[in-house]
């Protein structure tokens, strides 16, 4: 006869969560293969957090998914597995459910940065782009030193029309990250918006510098060229652009204006190829071929 002792299960419930602890009992087997049967038996009943974890960094989140709703059975406040769960409901395109996680965490732990984060970019997967700002801001409030936090405040802060505040947050991640193309082209962006076309301007240069093969990054720097009167600079814009593009007919229709511009007659083809395209630009520019 094998004796050995196991724990009888108890839960316990108050006004916030519940827990679950043990007491023990002893109880006595005749043979050792019903006592393995219930040691895994009582072990599949929990998940544990690092089982999750490793589920979740093999990208199946379904398993996560399951192994961290065990885990929390046992431990409702354990934000670490809420988290992971919220992200693998991410990967999977439940995003209520995601947003359900990571509300709780805000409850349990009100400084949790990557709860609000997380809220944030849900709501930013889902165009919510005011939510987005919202809860971005509040996990910013928490963890100001976080790129992804801060960058993704700023493309949200752009899509709202806050363009001012889009450019000074876009400078942050900018300070964090002064090699990353993105921050740069979406400055830039920023920076158009308020008037600032020299700083924006110089937002597209760096953005192509590390990213030379950004086409919208060349494409809206021939724009503010052109608009400051580098017609010739906005012309090679354009150039490379068709080069890479030939169906591009926007850029087509600024390249014939760059040409009328330094008095290159062929941009008048030019105009009149882009508007029978369609480009509504190029049909108001015709005049200057007649």
């Amino acid at each position: 006869m094998t004796i050995f002792y196991i724990k009888n299960i108890v839960v316990h419930l108050d006004s916030f969560n519940y827990f679950i602890s043990f007491e023990r009992i002893q109880i006595s087997v005749m043979r050792k293969p019903f006592y393995l049967f219930l040691l895994f038996f009582l072990s599949s009943c929990f998940g544990s957090f690092s089982e999750g974890e490793m589920y979740f960094r093999q990208a199946e989140y379904e398993k996560a998914v399951s192994e961290f709703s065990k885990a929390l059975f046992i431990n409702l406040t354990d934000v670490k597995s809420l988290h992971l769960r919220a992200r693998s409901y991410e990967e999977l395109e439940e995003y209520e459910k995601a947003l359900e996680d990571y509300k709780a965490i805000i409850r349990f732990d009100p400084a949790y940065a990557q709860a609000f984060a997380g809220v944030g970019k849900v709501y930013w997967k889902q165009e919510d782009y005011r939510n987005a700002e919202k809860y971005l801001l509040l996990a910013a409030n928490q963890d100001g030193k976080d790129f992804e936090i801060i960058y993704l405040l700023g493309r949200a802060m752009l899509m709202n029309g806050n363009n001012k505040s889009a450019d000074e947050f876009l400078q942050m991640a900018k300070e964090m990250r002064p090699k990353d193309s993105k921050v740069y082209f979406y400055q830039g962006m920023a920076r158009s918006q308020i008037g600032d076309l020299l700083g924006a301007a110089g937002s597209f240069n760096m953005c192509l510098n590390y990213d030379p093969d950004n086409l919208p990054a060349k494409y809206n720097r021939g724009l503010i060229r052109l608009l400051i009167g580098y017609a010739e600079w906005a012309l090679e814009d354009f150039d490379d652009i068709l080069k890479s593009n030939p169906n591009h007919i926007e850029a087509l229709a600024r390249r014939g204006y760059a040409k009328l511009a330094i008095n290159d007659n062929t941009g008048c083809k030019d105009l009149k190829e882009a508007a029978g395209k369609g480009s509504v630009y190029a049909q108001m520019h015709l005049e200057h071929c007649e």
